[in-house]
């Protein structure tokens, strides 16, 4: 009798990251027109009602989390950004958005070959760079730079893809 094969591990591709922010309609502007991704869906809106969505949310959510607002957008790559905006309770600003040493996200990661040209972009349309580009790898060209939405979303700009710098 022969052993069982283990079937090969195939890990899950990544589907989308969700932002909240104090203005929707303005962030679905700033990400389609400063970073190029494109509007899937929304903006949408969701109430604490008893409807499907209504009661989706609550599940996620918690009841009580009253209204909110959000889209869908996607990136080249069709990876997704789900940005939030919550009327009641109302969306507030971080105090310190980069709390880098805290559990959970503290950036999100973007890939272009113009890391000097996106970032400028960034900074030309309300956003922050945190930091002067660093090289990775001279001799390979690998360089990222932190860069930060106008809301306080850490986003690094990366040279080249993930896996083949850090592979």
């Amino acid at each position: 009798m022969t052993e069982p094969v283990a079937a090969p591990r195939v890990s899950p591709a990544f589907s989308h990251v969700g932002v909240t922010v104090p203005d929707l309609d303005a962030a679905i502007r700033w990400y389609t027109e400063t970073l190029g991704a494109y509007l899937l869906t929304g903006p949408l809106e969701v109430r604490e009602d008893g409807s499907p969505l209504g009661d989706a949310a609550a599940t996620v959510y918690g009841r009580g989390f009253r209204r909110f607002r959000f889209a869908h957008l996607a990136f080249a790559d069709a990876v997704g950004l789900e940005l939030f905006h919550f009327d009641e309770p109302a969306t507030a600003a971080r105090e310190d958005n980069f709390e880098f040493w805290m559990t959970g996200i503290n950036h999100f990661a973007l890939t272009s070959p113009d890391l000097h040209g996106l970032s400028d972009r960034i900074v030309a349309a309300g956003g922050q760079r945190r930091a002067a580009p660093v090289v990775i790898d001279a001799e390979k060209g690998y360089a990222i730079v932190y860069c930060q939405d106008p809301w306080g979303t850490v986003i690094e700009i990366c040279s080249h893809p993930y896996a083949q710098m850090w592979g």
